[in-house]
């Protein structure tokens, strides 16, 4: 048996947008993935189903597994034909013991392949407004473990040749040890005045950065109870976060907004969110299941209506060919809905002004319907089908989904109750949450539009937000000017 490939992966300082392209098509075709425990909590979203997914990070500064233990697991899948990703937070060949595990490999002829990542040296101080090298300021860097093995008799650090560095000093690991460094630095002639800033969980929500001079920084960042990860930067550059600082700029900065809608759905939305400055937790309340139903002859039709995002992909996965919808009229219920089938290359003709069933039924108002297919949910108001018979129409429903409960584990449910915002794309969202949570107390409910309203006030909870245009951007400016005060 030929041996599997391994690859050794970057998984970037925290933020999941960090993540390489490389890394992501790597996660995704993996047999095997060992992890460490710093890397983005979406990055394992995409590994394929079946893969084996193995936790080999490390707790409180104390090894969960041996490294001796993961570099045996690393070559012993590998040997047995399966490809490996070696998934480690950061880079693999900065401060993270990949060196050793490709040497394994090789000595085990073992093929494998570096993708490299961001660097958390970089990356955190570039999040703090802080660049570590700067024309007329800094022009080298260098990068420096904080933590060293304690049962070594004597440092490898030479202190003296670090102090006189002509250049920014980046700690890696060394917040337990901040006072050791910032008093070998002074000893050894760095200035006790040199600013300093230390960035605690860079790039990830949370983030926040303590800046002091050298001589004062351990104090400092003992007193605000700075804690691991973090990096320690020292140098002039450091003063310059105070122009050069943005993400504290972002207009959701400070808020934390729960999503509830279905994990496959519920990514774009978090992502923009997070992108607005927001800390975001995901509490899938639903997921949508698809059903075993054909699609007749479209060309029967006059009328083709699509009720959602959810429905227009279910359609296209079963169309295949988007010709064969060539024949009828075809609405859609919002912006949302035509966007999804924009994706499959189908340009909807009727799309109405509010997002909502009532809205089509009035956009559909002069169109001549004789033969209608409504391709939706497998439990959804009847408000189309029932306004299309009363014109005397045929009407067939076609049930292309349902939507089911997901189970919703205690901590999703405290943290999604301790936010600012819970958003609801949807009445099935609204109802499994609160069937799940066992209440809608705490945050500010955020609506998509009014059939999900409906669904709120029917569990006894108003909604703090209803979106003006039907459709996660809508919900999204909604957060914006609530957030700002300016929300009418």
């Amino acid at each position: 048996m030929n041996p599997g490939t391994v690859y050794l992966v970057g998984a970037g300082p925290g933020d999941a947008g960090l993540l390489t392209a490389r890394a992501l098509e790597l996660i995704a075709r993996a047999d095997v993935i060992l992890h460490d425990r710093l890397i983005p909590a979406e990055a394992l979203g995409g590994a394929r189903p079946g893969a084996e997914v193995i936790d080999v990070g490390k707790v409180g500064g104390g090894e969960q597994v041996p490294q001796e233990e993961t570099t045996r697991l690393v070559v012993e899948h590998a040997l047995a034909g399966r490809d490996v990703v070696r998934l480690k937070g950061g880079d693999p060949f900065v401060f993270g013991r990949g060196g050793e595990e490709a040497q394994a490999c090789r000595a085990a002829g073992v093929p494998f392949e570096v993708v490299p990542g961001v660097t958390a040296g970089v990356a955190a101080p570039a999040y703090a407004g802080i660049p570590v090298t700067q024309r007329g300021v800094a022009s080298a860097v260098a990068f420096v473990t904080g933590h060293e093995d304690p049962a070594k008799p004597e440092t490898a650090i030479d202190w003296p040749a670090l102090a006189a560095f002509p250049g920014t000093l980046v700690f890696y690991m060394g917040v337990r040890q901040l006072e050791r460094i910032a008093s070998q630095l002074v000893a050894s002639g760095r200035s006790a005045d040199e600013p300093v800033a230390v960035v605690e969980r860079g790039t990830l929500p949370g983030q926040r950065t303590i800046r002091a001079p050298l001589a004062e920084v351990a104090g400092a960042a003992a007193a605000a109870g700075v804690r691991a990860p973090a990096i320690t930067l020292v140098g002039p550059v450091a003063a310059l976060a105070d122009e050069l600082a943005w993400l504290e700029d972002r207009p959701l900065v400070g808020r934390t907004i729960a999503v509830t809608r279905a994990r496959a759905q519920a990514s774009a939305l978090a992502a923009r969110l997070r992108e607005l400055g927001a800390t975001v937790v995901e509490a899938p309340a639903i997921r949508v299941e698809p059903l075993d139903a054909d699609v007749p002859d479209v060309s029967a039709y006059d009328l083709l209506c699509v009720t959602s995002p959810n429905g227009a992909h279910e359609l296209m996965r079963r169309v295949r060919d988007a010709r064969a919808l060539a024949g009828p009229r075809i609405a859609v219920i919002g912006p949302g809905t035509a966007r999804a089938l924009r994706e499959h290359g189908i340009e909807p003709d009727v799309i109405p002004s509010r997002s909502v069933a009532e809205g089509l039924v009035e956009a559909l108002a002069d169109v001549p319907v004789r033969r209608a297919l409504i391709a939706r949910a497998e439990e959804a108001r009847d408000v189309l089908p029932d306004a299309l018979r009363d014109r005397g129409a045929e009407v067939d429903v076609l049930a292309l989904y349902r939507t089911v409960a997901e189970p919703l584990d205690e901590g999703a449910r405290a943290a999604a109750l301790g936010a600012d915002y819970a958003t609801f794309t949807s009445a099935s969202s609204a109802r499994f949450f609160h069937a799940a949570a066992g209440t809608l107390s705490g945050p500010r409910l955020v609506s998509i539009g009014p059939a999900t309203s409906a669904a709120l006030r029917e569990l006894g909870f108003a909604p703090d937000l209803e979106a003006a245009d039907h459709t996660p951007d809508g919900l999204v400016a909604a957060l914006l000017a609530d957030a700002s005060g300016t929300a009418s």
